[in-house]
């Protein structure tokens, strides 16, 4: 995907290499996207970094007082996050961004062992349908008891218990240039979803 660059960006050396997550590993809140952006993380090399799905989700971030900027573009900006950690269900920037099952596969163990390394973790936000059912994927090898996949409905603003000792789940859609764009996300659904994070409304 690094071999295809956008004009903009044509004289820009493309990160092209599986993107880590990014953030405080020390935080308590997770987030979790789909996957590097072909002309975002995969350029950049940093989550969420360098296209318009990361200008609206850091703009969020800050107003929620989880980044120290509106913004980022690129991965030397001095964007500092607070108590959140940010990381993705796949890290390579797949074709048409539509990972295959395979691929969702090979990359879990990754956010596994991201998740077992946040020993403060209380919540996770799942930004998109993809990034939700992984995430319930990985949850549930990790928790002590069952639990039906039919009581966790993807929904925007929707807030989960998937068990005792357990990380708490927020559902939301993805702020892709299509959904923001078309309003399906607008800025004040999103802010939701940030207020209560914050609020620990579940």
């Amino acid at each position: 995907m690094a071999r295809e660059r956008r004009r903009a960006y044509k004289d820009q050396i493309y990160w092209g290499k599986p993107v880590p997550g990014f953030g405080d590993i020390d935080g308590q809140i997770l987030v979790v996207g789909l996957a590097p952006a072909a002309h975002g993380a995969n350029r950049t090399g940093r989550m969420f970094t360098g296209d318009s799905s990361g200008d609206f989700l850091y703009q969020a971030l800050f107003g929620a007082g989880f980044a120290s900027q509106p913004g980022s573009q690129h991965a030397g900006d001095g964007l500092v996050l607070h108590d959140l950690y940010i990381s993705a269900i796949c890290r390579c920037a797949p074709p048409a961004n539509k990972p295959l099952p395979d691929e969702i596969a090979n990359c879990l163990p990754y956010l596994e062992t991201e998740i077992s390394l946040m020993k403060n973790l209380e919540g996770i936000v799942a930004l998109g349908k993809v990034a939700f059912e992984g995430i319930l994927r990985t949850v549930r090898r990790r928790a002590s008891q069952d639990y039906r996949a039919s009581d966790f409905i993807f929904a925007h603003a929707a807030v989960y218990n998937p068990g005792t000792g357990m990380p708490w789940l927020v559902a939301s859609y993805h702020p892709s240039r299509q959904n923001t764009q078309t309003g399906r996300l607008t800025k004040e659904m999103f802010e939701q979803v940030w207020v209560k994070v914050r609020a620990r409304q579940i």
